[in-house]
């Protein structure tokens, strides 16, 4: 106790003796800290300002950014644009740089959104935009140049990155992404960034060695499976790729699976062990998707969809870009039409932002194609074996310029349209797609033949009045100027009605009848119908009849014209996309078909009639046998100029199909192959594929109904030789025939070719009545006048006499005032070549001119007394039918003056006997008449 009190008793001394050095010292030393105190207090405002500053600098440029623009910014990316068939039937996506598909955060797998927030901000949902202290730690490794660097952002200033900022590395732009991190953050919620995250980052390469973007196209372009399905490994997989997505996607450009998977599989550990650390999954899941089988869940190599239907793809993407175009150019009060003719640098513009938009704004593509009838149509064309030879041709090969000679197939086109909407159901643009990639159906110009002349002949001659299927026309030479058109095959057909001519496809009555409308434009139909690639020269040529145009046309547009005469007279342009919308279902072009009428109802179906015949009994008639089923067909056959085209149309109640085979470097097709000819190759192969059609949609191919008659038809009878209204003596003579007629182009006038009066006949040629000519050998009928034959520019009644009606008595015609047969004054000489063949007695012609006719005897069995059983005029069938009884014959021939010539040889029946008389016929008193 003592010492305590000792030391207390010191230290109080000491205090008392240095007190005031003790107070002074403190003094000092507080006000010392005060000092240090203010002067840092001073130092960190003086920095913080200068860091706010600096700060301030940085941002200056960047707009202060609302809500909406914000919004616009973080969801503006570029989606991939999907095509689909008819019915809503996925077909592909249109080709793109990167394939991307955007998709809702409730439509992604927990897994995916846990594996991303682990590996890449797991302060994601306690943030609020930044993390001081990955900055800090950021800015410090960056001022000390550590080799290691750890990162400072989240995936809201990601998201900054790669959707408004660019991946510049630079003070600036990280004082920008943390500024508008922050702003982002006050308006959207976590959810929303992080959809927007998932949907833009890029995730390498798919199966098909397409760069993809967005989880999606991740999950399924890599598992084949959707975003909302992918397991804890396949989740941590994908979110384990934004690193470095090149590096880790598992295919290579190919679309072949890598030989080296351990780096993305590594990273995918490392993003599993991360989700352990977190809390997200189990120790018991993470041990399982450690065991993950990465190679064996991959997606198998795929074709691109542009691989897989090539012609469709090209196709959507020409229509859809000229759509787009059309509604770019109108927003800025201009026609692309007007702009395609008059400002091609300004056409091209909205062409190029129209593929931009289209590539990029990920719409749906709805077409019309149905997917069925496509893909059994491309199947009858891969397996089709009667096209033709392979043909030689030099072309220059665009990588050496050199000049080669290649191998050049008989190629195809075809379409098939329903004629009340104009949907193009289904098409063939070729055979081979990475040979030629020329679309024969939708691209291809070639002359179209014959299949012009239902289209700019014959309806618009019957709109005008000008025919109708029972005018009369003569298929002699004609010319006009220089222009001299032949029939092919050759030959003239003599007179012939336009529905005969369009039958057998006679050319001279088409460009005849032509030339009498040519000077009222009757292209002007053709424009009407949707031809596109008239020239100024169609417009004057009368080979334009026969379908020698200057470009020419293409399947669809020669197969939709057809498609007129079905609908009635009335023209609905063809089309192939249905409709175009936004990818939340927002609708920005809908199609909507339109009619224009062309023709009359009355002249449609004339049309239609006449149209029958050709595949009923004309150019047509072998597809009958080649069809599985019967409908109400009514077509055209088409053959360009030196045989190079083949063309075949034909259209019922619902649908209009058409083919076309040829050479792409236009060359003659071989007349006949494996025993087809070039046209019935044609019409066999459109046949099959009519056949296919009908296997997929038998009531859309083969409707339960037939062209309907409309009223205004009528049923009359009229000349063959002039088309008028038969007179008696047209009937007489046999030369009486019906057809149907438009009821306003009636034939008015009764026909005056013929006169009455009597003629005799020389081998089938009719002279006029000598004075000595025996009473039974005149005739007496119909005479053609003979200015008829002057107007045909012909002079020879037997000219005549092709597709006439067979009953026709033309061996009846004489010309009035014409032919005298003169008496060469002798006898004629006997008759030769006697026989008995059965029932029937024939004989030679005599070799005298002047034999107008021939008596022929017979006797009975056992008899020498022969009696005249008949008189033959002198025609070219020289033969009469004698019964069955027992006789003997001869015959005798008798001339202009009335004499006879001797007997000649007798025949027997075979119980007759021999056949040679035994002594001279007694003749009776009538055997001289």
């Amino acid at each position: 106790m003592e010492k305590w009190y000792e030391f207390f008793r010191k230290v109080s001394s000491f205090y008392h003796k240095h007190q005031q050095k003790m107070v002074i010292a403190y003094n000092v030393t507080w006000n010392l800290f005060l000092l240090l105190l203010v002067i840092g207090l001073i130092g960190f405002s003086f920095i913080g300002g200068l860091g706010a500053g600096y700060f301030a600098s940085l941002v200056k440029d960047e707009p202060i950014r609302s809500e909406k623009e914000l919004e616009k910014d973080i969801y503006d990316y570029s989606e991939t644009t999907k095509v689909y068939f008819a019915d809503n039937v996925y077909l592909g996506k249109i080709r793109t740089d990167l394939e991307r598909e955007k998709i809702k955060i409730d439509q992604i797998s927990e897994h995916l959104k846990h594996a991303i927030v682990a590996v890449e901000d797991e302060y994601f949902y306690e943030h609020k935009g930044i993390v001081p202290k990955a900055i800090m730690r950021a800015i410090f490794q960056e001022f000390s140049n550590s080799s290691v660097r750890t990162g400072g952002s989240t995936l809201t200033q990601q998201l900054i990155k790669n959707q408004i900022l660019t991946n510049e590395v630079s003070f600036e732009r990280k004082a920008k992404e943390i500024l508008l991190a922050l702003r982002l953050e006050k308006y959207f919620t976590k959810d929303q960034i992080l959809e927007a995250y998932l949907n833009v980052s890029s995730f390498g390469r798919n199966s098909s060695g397409r760069n993809i973007a967005g989880v999606q196209a991740a999950a399924q372009g890599i598992f084949g499976i959707d975003a909302k399905d992918l397991s804890i490994p396949q989740a941590a997989f994908i979110a384990g790729l934004p690193q470095n997505p090149f590096a880790y996607t598992p295919f290579t450009k190919d679309g072949e699976v890598k030989e080296d998977l351990q780096p993305g599989i590594n990273r995918m550990k490392t993003v599993l062990r991360k989700m352990f650390a977190e809390g997200y999954i189990t120790k018991k899941e993470y041990e399982e998707a450690l065991k993950f089988d990465l190679k064996a869940h991959l997606a198998k190599k795929k074709k691109p969809d542009i691989e897989q239907y090539p012609w469709i793809i090209y196709e959507v993407e020409k229509r859809v870009k000229d759509i787009l175009a059309e509604q770019l150019a109108k927003k800025d009060g201009h026609k692309l039409e007007d702009l395609r003719k008059n400002n091609k640098e300004l056409f091209n513009r909205y062409m190029a932002l129209a593929d931009q938009d289209m590539r990029q704004n990920g719409y749906n593509i709805h077409t019309t194609i149905n997917k069925k009838i496509y893909d059994k149509m491309q199947e009858v064309v891969k397996n089709y074996e009667y096209y033709g030879s392979p043909k030689l041709e030099k072309k220059k090969d665009p990588e050496t310029g050199k000049t080669v000679t290649i191998e050049e197939p008989v190629e195809v086109g075809a379409v098939l349209i329903e004629n009340k909407t104009g949907k193009i159901i289904s098409f063939v643009g070729g055979r081979d797609h990475n040979r030629e990639q020329t679309n024969h159906a939708t691209r291809a110009l070639r002359p179209n033949g014959s299949t012009m002349k239902p289209l700019a002949v014959y309806a618009p001659e019957m709109e005008m009045g000008i025919v109708q299927p029972g005018t009369v026309v003569a298929d002699l030479p004609f010319s006009i100027g220089k222009y001299q058109p032949k029939n092919y095959g050759g030959g003239y057909h003599g007179l012939t009605s336009i529905r005969t001519a369009l039958k057998h496809s006679y050319n001279i009555p088409a460009v005849k009848t032509y030339a009498k409308i040519i000077s009222q434009n009757p292209v002007s139909y053709l424009e009407k119908m949707g031809f596109s690639s008239l020239a100024q020269e169609d417009y004057s040529s009368f080979s334009l009849a026969l379908g020698a145009m200057t470009y020419g046309v293409t399947v669809e547009e020669n197969v939709n014209a057809f498609a007129t005469f079905a609908n009635n007279g009335e023209f609905v342009d063809a089309y192939m996309i249905e409709k175009i919308e936004t990818q939340d279902g927002k609708v920005i072009y809908q199609h909507n078909s339109k009619k224009e009428k062309v023709f009359s109802p009355q002249t449609a179906y004339l049309m239609i009639d006449m149209m029958r015949d050709v595949i009923q009994s004309g150019t047509a008639s072998s597809l009958k046998r080649y069809l599985s089923f019967q409908s109400d067909w009514a077509g055209k056959t088409g053959t360009g100029q030196d045989y190079r085209d083949a063309w075949f149309v034909a259209v019922n109640p619902n649908v209009s199909f058409g083919t076309w085979i040829g050479y792409d470097t236009p060359k003659r097709l071989e007349t006949t192959y494996k025993g087809l000819t070039y046209s019935n190759r044609n019409i066999l192969l459109w046949a099959k594929l009519m056949n296919a059609a009908y296997s997929v949609k038998p009531d859309l191919i083969d409707p339960n109904t037939s062209f309907k008659m409309p009223k205004g038809i009528v049923s009359r009878s009229y000349c063959a030789l002039s088309g008028d209204l038969p007179s008696e003596l047209c009937k007489k003579a046999g030369l009486v025939q019906t057809d149907l007629y438009n009821a306003k182009f009636l034939p008015n006038k009764v026909d005056k070719s013929l006169a009455y009066g009597k003629f005799v006949l020389v081998d089938n040629v009719a002279y006029q009545v000598p004075a000595n000519a025996p009473a039974e050998f005149v005739q007496e009928g119909p005479l053609l006048k003979k200015e008829v034959l002057n107007n045909l520019g012909i002079s020879d009644v037997s000219q005549l006499t092709k597709l006439l009606p067979s009953g026709a008595n033309l061996e009846a015609l004489t010309l009035t005032g014409n032919r005298v047969l003169q008496d060469n004054g002798k006898a004629p000489s006997k008759v030769p070549a006697v026989k008995l063949s059965g029932t029937t007695l024939s004989w030679s012609k005599s070799g005298e001119y002047d034999v107008i006719g021939y008596r022929v005897y017979a006797a009975p069995s056992n008899s020498n007394s022969f009696k005249k059983i008949a008189s033959i005029p002198a025609k070219n069938n020289l033969s009469i039918s004698v019964g069955k009884s027992p006789a003997s014959y001869y015959v005798v021939a008798v001339d202009v003056a009335g004499k006879a010539s001797p007997p000649s040889a007798i025949v027997k029946t075979a119980q007759s006997g021999k056949t040679e008389p035994q002594q001279k016929p007694k003749q009776t008193a009538n055997a001289r008449q």
